[in-house]
């Protein structure tokens, strides 16, 4: 009797197991390393906003309904308010449906930078996001650092280590730009 059960069980765990591999990837997966895919959603005033450039950027994906993600949300709040003059521009993607629960929860919450409105969870699906919070961790030349899935306690001592270090880094691509324009003006770029 217990070969039979060993059986079923195994020919269960097989089957699930073949389901399991068989699902497609997220359609839009980024993971470190990867160079982000630009965003163009509504914030809360109904005004379509992207990612800022050549920023540290902290790109999180939330939801009203979810308890981690309300959880996480002060913690957040002092972190914008400890980095955000250092240059760290949190970027908070909702995934509700109903904006007025949104609203109310920004405004309760006082959550001082840039919210934007997923509501049919098109940007979430273009990151491969289907777990709330996930958050992502962007360098200023738009390539993903960490990708964190779950609630963060965002003041706590390495996640501002991880922070400062990234604010911390020279600002390559500015300063070839730069450096490209005023070769340009002087006559004296690449010829």
């Amino acid at each position: 009797m217990k070969q039979r059960w060993l059986i079923v069980i195994s020919i269960l765990i097989a089957l699930g197991a073949g389901f399991w591999f068989a699902l497609p990837e997220a359609p839009g997966t980024i993971g470190e390393g990867d160079q982000i895919t630009d965003l163009n959603l509504p914030d809360l005033q109904g005004s379509m906003q992207t990612l800022p450039k050549g920023e540290i950027i902290l790109l999180n994906f939330w939801a009203t309904w979810c308890p981690p993600c309300r959880k996480e949300i002060p913690s957040m709040v002092k972190l914008h308010k400890k980095l955000s003059s250092q240059g760290l521009r949190i970027v908070a993607v909702s995934v509700d449906k109903n904006l007025d629960d949104l609203e109310n929860f920004v405004s309760e919450h006082q959550m001082p930078f840039m919210v934007l409105h997923d509501a049919d969870s098109i940007a979430a699906r273009q990151y491969g996001v289907f777990r709330f919070p996930e958050t992502f961790l962007i360098d200023r030349q738009g390539r993903v650092r960490h990708r964190l899935v779950g609630e963060v306690e965002w003041m706590s001592e390495p996640m501002i280590q991880v922070l400062t270090q990234m604010l911390e880094e020279p600002e390559q691509n500015r300063d070839r730009e730069v450096r490209g324009v005023s070769d340009e003006q002087s006559g004296s770029g690449p010829g």
